[in-house]
């Protein structure tokens, strides 16, 4: 929820365990994590009233006990056929009926807020509540960004509808903190590569995804058949999706090399 964000849970497409859509089959979400049900979510971020985001799962109770749960979102879909107050009656500018073309959860007053007393992995009205994190021993208020149970993204999604605290600031220029960088000493030769290009014949561009998470930093090498280097770029650890634009290449064939890989594409017709 800052400068560099996302507005729900950001586990890469194909990773859901049910997949409701396909939108975006062709250019795959770069995922920031992989949602493992075993372990306590990690950071993926802060919003801008200053509290931390956490991903989909976390410890039952809040005190940290209770073991790894499915944090859930107190959210749930109304029984209406119209749409025309909010949840709590006021009034809202009418939309249209609830349809097969509009359907419940197309529209944010489908919603409304159910509190689910003594049961500690229900998140507040905010989408949050007070806990102890990996990061944060003693506790904190934090974020949780939802998920159903087939790991699709469920309403208010990461923050919402209102914050929590203040919003104080919306940009971030500096960190104040002592922070740790993680370099891998994980070796491209040691790590066996699987990839996709599309289109192929690439006309325009071609695009390079690496199937999974990428955990390593990798160089992607177009180059002509006599050896010679056309183009290069990166997929940088943590992302999944590299392109070149070839529309000013001669039509041709050529060796696209990825970490240990080399594939033969075409360019041009």
């Amino acid at each position: 929820m800052g400068n560099y964000h996302h507005h729900q849970n950001p586990s890469a497409f194909k990773l859901d365990l049910n997949v409701i859509s396909t939108i975006c089959d062709l250019y795959d979400a770069d995922g920031l994590y992989a949602i493992d049900s075993a372990i306590h979510s990690p950071l993926i971020g802060f919003a801008y009233d200053g509290f931390p985001i956490y991903g989909a799962y976390g410890y039952k109770n809040a005190d940290g006990t209770g073991g790894i749960t499915r944090i859930k979102s107190g959210y749930q879909f109304r029984n209406i056929s119209s749409r025309l107050v909010w949840a709590d009656g006021t009034d809202v500018p009418d939309g249209p009926a609830v349809s097969t073309t509009y359907p419940l959860g197309y529209f944010r007053e489908d919603y409304e807020f159910v509190a689910h007393a003594g049961q500690a992995d229900y998140l507040d009205e905010h989408n949050g509540r007070f806990c102890v994190t990996p990061e944060y021993p003693n506790g904190i208020y934090c974020y949780f960004a939802t998920v159903d149970a087939n790991w699709n993204s469920a309403y208010p999604y990461a923050v919402g509808p209102y914050f929590y605290g203040n919003k104080t600031a919306s940009k971030v220029t500096t960190i104040g903190e002592t922070v740790t960088t993680y370099t891998s000493t994980a070796s491209i030769e040691d790590k066996t590569i699987e990839f996709s290009v599309f289109p192929n014949p690439a006309t325009d561009i071609l695009i390079i995804q690496v199937s999974g998470l990428n955990e390593i930093d990798l160089n992607v090498e177009l180059f002509d058949l006599s050896g010679e280097l056309v183009a290069k770029n990166k997929i940088l650890q943590g992302s999944t999706i590299s392109y070149f634009d070839v529309s000013t290449v001669y039509s041709g064939m050529y060796f696209l090399k990825i970490g240990n890989k080399t594939l033969e594409v075409k360019i041009g017709y």
